[in-house]
């Protein structure tokens, strides 16, 4: 899994640049066989798209963005997931002049972290469409349980 954040340069001739700021960037290398804990390292790629489209996807009626590679071959669709879009800040979140770990934080510096005010609302608030269960399972777990009764009890007595 890669992440990194940064600005984006769009040009005059309809191509996309997204310049990631290099010290943020990072890969996630996963892998159970041969480590017994994931790696974390830096990770830097700028990207340039040959052209882009936003739209209102007919099928789900949510903003869809693709996006067409140098050569012109398509990525996979992107939906829009929250209104406003959640994002991070154009600059970075790791202020760093090389791409050294930050230094070890003191005692004083620390921030507390705990369930205050900031997390009294749902997480999802802001989501475009909130997915509902098409059936409670408890309901549909004792109408199994009733019917395997009446199944036993239909054996027993006919």
């Amino acid at each position: 899994m890669q992440w990194q954040h940064g600005k984006m340069q769009l040009a005059s001739n309809g191509s996309l640049a997204l310049n990631p700021f290099g010290v943020d960037g990072r890969q996630l290398l996963s892998n159970p066989c041969s480590y017994s804990n994931a790696i974390l390292t830096r990770f830097n790629q700028t990207e340039n798209f040959q052209r882009y489209e936003a739209y209102v996807d007919p099928y789900h009626n949510v903003q869809r963005l693709n996006l067409y590679r140098f050569d012109g071959s398509p990525l996979n669709p992107m939906y829009l997931a929250y209104k406003p879009p959640q994002m991070l800040p154009t600059q970075t979140l790791n202020p760093t002049s090389t791409g050294t770990a930050a230094p070890k934080a003191t005692k004083g510096s620390k921030a507390r972290r705990g369930l205050g005010e900031e997390n009294a609302l749902p997480l999802n608030r802001n989501v475009v469409k909130k997915r509902s269960e098409p059936y409670n399972a408890d309901n549909l777990w004792w109408i199994g349980a009733g019917m395997t009764a009446l199944g036993g009890v239909g054996y027993l007595c006919f």
